[in-house]
Formats: structure tokens, C-alpha cells, sequence
């Protein structure tokens, strides 16, 4: 038995030390924002905060955190309203598919926490995350929105509406 802070609620679950956190958020604490995409830390679906920074929940182990750490989820994010990313997410229409798109909203919004007015080169740095559908541009011009650059932001959706 192992007693975890999941988005500031303490949680008690049963399972092996060596199960993934993704897996312990999804079965045990039944939290389902959080999703599987490659299992090798590399596509980003599975982003998670622990203790305030991004983690690939599918390669941490259950046994590496403990009931002082505290992990975040999607579902934990914001605490009361949407964040902010979240409403940038929503105005900007981002997702296609949506699968990766809880990944990608941790990942930009662990971005602006540490950069609140990222440039190009830097959202697409710190953005590793892997979209299938390719909404790459769309997730830029969010975050630059989420900034409070939405110049920028207008800018991008223009480009791309004239792409197409």
C-alpha cells in the first residue's frame, strides 16, 4: 500500500512498486486525463507534473515517489477555472483528434510557468511533445495566446488559414 498527494488530495493505493505512475493514476486514483501513448517516455501523452516539474509518467515508477511529493494532473491543474493554457487551448480550437492534448497542455503550461513570453524557437525547444494529427502551428499560437501575445497568436492562425 502506498500512499500518494494526487492534486492535493491524499490517496491510498495497491500496487507493485515497480507500476508506472501512469498506470497507478489511471487504475488506482481512476484519473483518465492522463493518457498511454509510446510507454518510452518519448511521445509526451502521459505528462504529469511531480513536485512541480514535467515527468513522463510512464517510464516513473510508483516506488519513486512518495507521500511528500506532490503529482499534478491534467485534472489538477487548475484548481478552480480552467488555466489559462487551457482556455488558449479552447479559443485557438487545438486539438483534432485530442489524444496528446493533455500532454501538450501540461507541457505549455510547465513552459510558461518558467517562461512567461516564450519566442518561436522557444515553444518549439521546450515543446517535445508528440501530436499525430500535427496541430504543431495551432499549439504555438495557443501558447503565445495563453502569453498574452496574441498579436503573435493572430499572426500564426492567419498564416496557416492562408496555408491550407
Amino acid at each position: 500500500m502506498a500512499t500518494l498527494n494526487v492534486n492535493g488530495k491524499r490517496v491510498e493505493v495497491n500496487a507493485e512498486p515497480d507500476t508506472p505512475l501512469l498506470w497507478v493514476i489511471r487504475e488506482h486514483v481512476g484519473l483518465t486525463g492522463t493518457k498511454f501513448g509510446c510507454g518510452i517516455a518519448q511521445c509526451g501523452a502521459c505528462s504529469i507534473y511531480i513536485n512541480g516539474a514535467i515527468q513522463r509518467s510512464c517510464v516513473v515508477p510508483l516506488a519513486a515517489v512518495g507521500p511528500n511529493d506532490r503529482i499534478t494532473t491534467i485534472e489538477g491543474l487548475s484548481a478552480s477555472a480552467s488555466h489559462p493554457v487551457q482556455r488558449a487551448w479552447k479559443e485557438i480550437d487545438v486539438p483534432q483528434c485530442g489524444y496528446c492534448q493533455s500532454g501538450q497542455i501540461m507541457a505549455a503550461a510547465a513552459l510558461l510557468a518558467n517562461n512567461p513570453r516564450p519566442s518561436d524557437a522557444q515553444i518549439d525547444a521546450a515543446m517535445t511533445n508528440i501530436c499525430r494529427c500535427g496541430t504543431y502551428q495551432r499549439i504555438r499560437a495557443a501558447i503565445h495566446l495563453a502569453a498574452g501575445n496574441k498579436a503573435r497568436s493572430d499572426e500564426i492562425m492567419k498564416n496557416e488559414v492562408t496555408a491550407v
